[in-house]
């Protein structure tokens, strides 16, 4: 389950800027790979020394540099700071419950986003934060984790698809940008096949378990929820940069993933009101459930009301022989079996009576 808020306690005391990573621990070691594109070559790599990276950010072509395994703060630190990258910004990628936002710096922008994974087995949403910094040729990308997220924007690089290779690493930007919005659309599709199970289970039989399962699913909304409104603040503040970071042609595509993730952000919300409306669907079913079986015990309680009484008054075995008030059934010969064809027209009668009623 994801967590609503992750622990900082080892930053308590440490001055502002202090590369310390906060987060899960991961078994992923640091990992770079490192892309370098135009419109003609594409080439990749693997850097060793760290020291180097700072004449990229005088390489005319376009360079993009993929960054793994965060855990290892002094390494990052390191590579960050070859970068000219401020300490706050370095302190923001390493400390991964951040807020998704948009930052602006004299050399550069930095981005902070939430990409939201989902275990098709467990049913669970696991949350990774990503970090982005755009500058004049080239863009960075930190990740907790050594996933496969952005392969498919690789791919379109390598393959010359598209209008990446001849357009600038802010373009690059709104790809990868645009490749997890789409991951948004792939979860809340899997959120929306859990929901109808649930619907359908509520319908059917609602257990205890339902309503766990219901609790579980409305955290997992919740958070869901706090990583896509700021993201949704995030790409509008692209669109209104004007810095030389960003380029009027890839604006435009901008408003086209705006109006994406406020699809998102409105899928969201509407899961989030059906999910809310699932509790009360489920104390309704369980309270008609238990008026239904109320209703079978009232019934038979009634009809054995009259049968109790017939059974009493026949059973007080008062010898009237000698008074004028005789009760001829105690020494009738058919007295038994008419008492017990009494009792069984009276329950007969009540069950059709019942009946006509519709109150079974």
């Amino acid at each position: 389950m994801l967590k609503l808020v992750k622990t900082t306690s080892r930053k308590a005391g440490l001055p502002p800027g202090s590369p310390v990573f906060i987060g899960e621990k991961v078994t992923e070691n640091f990992g770079l790979d490192m892309v370098a594109y135009d419109a003609e070559t594409l080439s990749r790599s693997t850097p060793l020394r760290l020291d180097d990276f700072r004449l990229l950010k005088e390489n005319p072509g376009n360079t993009w540099i993929r960054v793994s395994g965060l855990h290892d703060a002094e390494v990052v630190d390191r590579f960050c700071l070859s970068f000219g990258l401020h300490p706050l910004t370095i302190e923001d990628i390493l400390h991964t419950g951040q807020r998704p936002k948009i930052d602006h710096y004299e050399d550069y922008l930095f981005l902070v986003i939430n990409l939201i994974n989902y275990d098709n087995t467990t049913r669970e949403m696991s949350m990774e934060q990503i970090s982005f910094v755009l500058g004049s040729s080239y863009l960075l990308t930190f990740h907790e984790k050594n996933d496969d997220i952005f392969d498919e924007v690789l791919a379109r690089l390598e393959n010359n698809k598209g209008r990446s290779r001849q357009m600038g690493v802010d373009y690059l930007l709104y790809s990868l940008l645009d490749r997890v919005v789409d991951n948004f659309f792939s979860v809340l599709e899997k959120i929306g096949e859990e929901v109808e199970d649930l619907e359908e289970e509520l319908i059917v039989e609602p257990a205890q378990e339902t309503l766990q399962a219901i609790h579980f699913l409305k955290r997992e909304m919740i958070l869901l929820r706090k990583s896509v409104w700021p993201l949704r603040e995030v790409i509008s503040g692209l669109q209104r940069d004007e810095t030389m970071y960003m380029g009027a042609s890839t604006r435009v595509y901008l408003k086209d993933l705006y109006d994406h993730t406020i699809q998102v952000l409105d899928t969201v919300e509407t899961f989030r009101d059906i999910i809310s409306g699932m509790i009360d669907i489920y104390l309704s079913s369980v309270s008609n459930r238990m008026n239904e079986v109320m209703k079978v015990l009232t019934i038979f309680a009634v009809i054995f009301i009259p049968l109790t009484f017939i059974a009493g008054l026949y059973g007080m075995n008062f010898n009237t022989s000698q008074s004028p008030f005789n009760m001829p059934e105690l020494n009738w010969y058919l007295g038994y079996p008419f008492a017990l064809l009494l009792m069984a027209a009276t329950a007969g009668s009540m069950l059709i009576y019942f009946k006509k009623k519709k109150w079974f």
